[in-house]
């Protein structure tokens, strides 16, 4: 057992901690199944690679002279952190990697927090050392600096430190001697990183993620903490609420690169795969079968947000969905809380709607991303933000905001945040760019992003990251603008958007097809305005002056699906199929929405 390493890595998104380990598996000569040079193999589903983000932890295994390496992937992004507590629970050290220009970054904060405060001894790993006007050495030391602020013990403190590029595959000791292997990484892994603690006693290991296979079922996945599991044996699982039920082991699974492979026993440190277990979830513990002891249950971070869904009951339902009634979303939602930790679903107001509790758009955004391209079609709400009474008072999640922008747009950043009952905490140059640092309201947040990039005409970089509940900051202004409402279903017509443009900004352009109720557009002024663009030029044999000019259009604007969830008002949805998300009003007709908004 003195021969298992088990490490977490740490990073902020696109530090280049997917690369690396890519790096670590092609050093170690593990094979894969697609194996090309340039593709990642961690991020394997394709939202992470359209996105270049992490979203679920995923284990890999390398062997390094007489050594196993288990490396386990960590999302870096707060809103997944419910993934990062039960992840950190499988290590014994981390890597934490971290960018020779940019620095330590908000989200990096997150989970190198949390993994401090499991006791677990960090190496870290300044990276992309090759980048123009980088500084390692001054990185290091604010590395020391917010270790030091997050509490670290003397043992964390003393870390050993490695520079490199994991792009071009080398690791050394001194940035300025760069080597051609990543041999220094993996040396000191081995040398720094604790062998597995083995503690005495009974069978134990806690269940920290699931995968799934169609021909055995869910695969529960965990580190065995004490005791030797054998195919075949009896076991107790003891819930999270204490209760216990009694089951088998039908196959064991160890981690050999990035695939699984039977075995016939695994003893205590080592982290594995088990089958033909019912009925478990996240956080359980599998127990011995006479005398079943349970392990601390992994706690996960409350819901802040949460989103109407509910089926798509627009005049354009199932023209490209497969899976359309409220079953299938009943089912699809149902599904998915079974490994998203941090989610939560109730019954919504009608028998076709469900309120859905998560950890931010973000972290529902990809759940919905991925149902559309699973052929489901949908329709999602305004994102609510999730209040709480505190001693009597109102309470709402505030958040931690960080702005990187060039220097002279700072002032219309720093109005634009104080507008929306943000609060600047610290504001540092860096060369021509400013980083700023807000603590805001999540409410603020919602539709922020879009409007920062378009006031700094695509330059802000936003990260933020959830802080915790304070009293209620009061009322923030919504959008500003009104929607253009279409009249008529049918085909939007040229002709007339043409003579409709100076009533605002449309989202469609001449040719697609619309139907009554839809948001067609952003009215110039604050409030809604339907309009017909589906009727086309009188054709007459006479000719006049001014009738004959020709047609020019200003581009429509494409949502993205953050975007569009951002940008909706509480009257609005947003309707969303596998090829389209369009914006429409709840209530379709205009008389119908008189009627409620009275």
């Amino acid at each position: 057992m003195q021969n298992i390493r088990n490490i977490a890595i740490i990073a902020h998104v696109d530090h280049g901690k997917t690369t690396l380990v890519d790096k670590i598996l092609r050093a170690c000569k593990t094979e894969h199944e697609h194996d090309k040079e340039g593709t990642l193999i961690m991020d394997n589903n394709e939202l992470e690679r359209e996105r270049g983000i992490t979203i679920v932890s995923k284990n890999a295994s390398v062997r390094y002279k007489d050594y196993k390496i288990n490396l386990i992937d960590t999302p870096g992004h707060a809103d997944f952190g419910g993934e990062v507590e039960r992840v950190l629970k499988m290590a014994d050290g981390v890597l934490l990697l971290v960018d020779a220009f940019e620095g330590p970054m908000p989200q990096t904060r997150f989970v190198l927090q949390k993994a401090l405060e499991l006791g677990l001894k960090p190496i870290v790993v300044i990276n992309k050392v090759d980048k123009e006007n980088c500084t390692p050495d001054e990185v290091h030391e604010k590395v020391f600096d917010l270790m030091f602020h997050l509490d670290a013990t003397e043992d964390q403190l003393d870390f050993p430190t490695l520079y490199g590029s994991a792009r071009s595959g080398w690791m050394s000791t001194d940035w300025r001697k760069p080597t051609d292997n990543i041999d220094a990484l993996l040396d000191a892994v081995v040398e720094f990183i604790p062998a597995p603690k083995i503690e005495e006693g009974s069978l134990q290991m806690q269940i920290t993620s699931l995968d799934y296979s169609s021909f055995v079922g869910r695969i529960a996945v965990g580190r065995l903490f004490r005791g030797t599991l054998r195919p075949g044996m009896n076991i107790s699982l003891v819930k999270r609420d204490g209760k216990i039920t009694r089951s088998r082991i039908k196959e064991l699974l160890s981690f050999v690169g990035m695939n699984k492979v039977k075995v016939d026993e695994v003893q205590a440190g080592e982290i594995c795969a088990v089958t033909g277990i019912e009925g478990f979830e996240i956080g359980d513990t599998i127990a011995d079968y006479e005398k079943p002891e349970g392990m601390k249950a992994i706690s996960i971070d409350e819901p802040t947000m949460s989103m109407l869904f509910t089926i798509n009951d627009s005049p354009f339902f199932g023209r490209e969905g497969k899976f359309v009634t409220s079953r299938h979303l009943k089912e699809r939602l149902e599904k998915e809380l079974e490994k998203n930790l941090a989610l939560r679903v109730e019954p919504g107001a009608t028998a076709d709607s469900f309120r859905v509790f998560g950890r931010g758009v973000l972290h529902l955004s990809v759940l919905i991303e991925t149902m559309r391209r699973e052929g489901y079609e949908l329709q999602v709400g305004q994102p609510q933000v999730i209040f709480k009474e505190v001693a009597g008072k109102k309470h709402e999640p505030v958040e931690e905001l960080t702005i990187d922008l060039p220097e002279e747009k700072s002032g219309t950043a720093i109005e634009m945040v104080s507008r929306r009952k943000g609060d600047m905490k610290n504001m540092t140059l860096k060369g021509n760019r400013v980083v700023l640092e807000f603590e805001i309201p999540s409410r603020g947040i919602i539709g922020l992003r879009s409007e920062l990039i378009t006031a700094t005409s695509g330059e802000a970089v936003v990260t933020h990251r959830f802080l915790d509940y304070q009293p209620y900051k009061g009322e923030i202004p919504g959008r500003l603008n009104g929607s253009i409402i279409s009249k008529e279903q049918g085909e939007a017509i040229a002709y007339s958007l043409d003579k409709l443009q100076d009533r605002g900004r449309f989202f469609v352009e001449s040719g697609d097809e619309i139907y009554t109720g839809m948001v067609i557009g952003e009215n110039s002024r604050q409030d809604d305005i339907v309009v017909n663009c589906t009727i086309t030029k009188k054709l007459t044999n006479m000719r006049a002056s001014g009738s004959d000019d020709k047609v020019r259009l200003i581009p429509p604007i494409k949502f993205s699906l953050e975007e569009a969830l951002e940008y909706i008002q509480a009257d609005e949805y947003v309707e969303l199929t596998p090829k389209s998300i369009r914006l429409r009003k709840i209530y379709l007709d205009e008389n119908e929405r008189k009627r409620h908004s009275k």
